[in-house]
C-alpha cells in the first residue's frame, strides 16, 4: 500500500472515531442529565456552583506571602482545576459497568468511553471555570490572566495527566471492588497535598522537598504563574511533567488492553 493510500486509511479511521467519541458524549448527556429542567447545563452549573461556594468561603481572606495574590482567583483556579481532576477520575470508576453492553459494537473501545467522559469533564469544568474569572475580574475581584498561555498550558497538562491516570482507575477498578470503594474518599483526602491552596514557595523545606516533585502540584505552580504576575519565581519542572504524563499515558493504554481481555460481554 502507497503512503498516500495509507495517510487516506488513517483519516478515514480517524474520522470514524471522531464520530463515534461524539456519539458517546451525547449519549453520557443525555443519561447522565436528561432534558429536564436546565438539563444538559448542568455539566457546567455543576462545578460552577462548587467553586463559587469555595471562593466565597475565602473571599475575605488577604494572601500575602507571595506578593499579595488576590483571593478569589487564586481559590477558584485551585479549586477549577482540582473539580476538573477529581471528577475524570471518580467518573471512570464505573465506566466498564456502566457501559458494557456498547462493547458489543466493534468501533467502541475503551479508550474512545475515556475520552468521551474526560473531554465532557473538561468542558464543563472549564467553562465554568472561565465564566467565575471572567464575573471576578469584571467585579473587580481579579485581574486578567498575566500569562494566559501559560495557564492554558497548565489547564491542558492537567487534563492531559487526568485523563493518563483515569485509564489506570479504569482498569484497576474492574479488577478490584476495594480500589473502587477506596478512590472518593482518597480523591477528597487528596485535596490538602494537592497543591490547589498553597504554594511550595510557602512551606518549610522539608516539606517543599517532599511535595515539589508531585506532577500535580507541579501543575498547580504552573496555572499560578499563568494567573498572577506576582508569581514569576514558581518551583515548576515542565520536562518532570510531561515525562510523568507520557509514562502514565502508556501505562494507561496498556492497562486497559490487559483488562480488556477480562470483560464478558455475554
Amino acid at each position: 500500500m502507497s503512503a498516500a493510500a495509507g495517510v487516506s486509511v488513517t483519516l478515514r479511521g480517524a474520522r470514524v472515531q471522531t464520530r463515534v467519541i461524539g456519539a458517546l458524549m451525547m449519549r453520557e448527556l443525555h443519561t447522565r442529565y436528561g432534558r429536564d429542567n436546565i438539563g444538559y447545563l448542568w455539566i457546567f452549573a455543576e462545578p460552577m456552583l462548587l467553586a463559587v461556594a469555595v471562593a466565597t468561603l475565602h473571599a475575605g481572606q488577604h494572601i500575602r506571602s507571595l506578593g499579595g495574590l488576590r483571593p478569589v482567583p487564586f481559590v477558584l483556579v485551585g479549586y477549577g482545576l482540582f473539580i476538573a481532576f477529581r471528577s475524570i477520575l471518580s467518573r471512570a470508576e464505573s465506566l466498564i459497568e456502566a457501559n458494557r453492553p456498547l462493547l458489543h459494537h466493534r468501533r467502541v473501545t475503551l479508550f474512545d468511553m475515556l475520552v468521551a467522559r474526560a473531554l465532557l469533564e473538561a468542558a464543563g469544568t472549564l467553562l465554568a471555570l472561565a465564566l467565575l474569572l471572567a464575573a471576578a475580574i469584571a467585579l473587580d475581584l481579579a485581574d486578567p490572566p498575566a500569562r494566559p498561555g501559560v495557564l492554558l498550558a497548565a489547564a491542558s497538562l492537567m487534563l492531559w495527566f487526568s485523563f493518563a491516570l483515569s485509564m489506570l482507575v479504569a482498569a484497576a477498578a474492574q479488577r478490584s471492588q476495594l480500589f473502587a470503594r477506596l478512590l472518593h474518599p482518597a480523591l477528597y483526602l487528596s485535596l490538602p497535598l494537592s497543591g490547589a491552596f498553597f504554594v511550595l514557595a510557602w512551606l518549610p523545606g522539608p516539606i517543599r522537598d517532599l511535595l515539589a516533585p508531585v506532577p500535580l502540584v507541579q501543575i498547580f505552580e504552573l496555572a499560578r504563574h499563568g494567573m498572577f504576575a506576582a508569581a514569576s519565581d514558581v518551583m515548576v519542572d515542565l520536562p518532570a511533567i510531561l515525562a510523568w504524563c507520557l509514562g502514565l499515558t502508556l501505562a494507561g493504554m496498556l492497562s486497559l488492553r490487559a483488562v480488556r481481555r477480562h470483560i464478558e460481554l455475554s
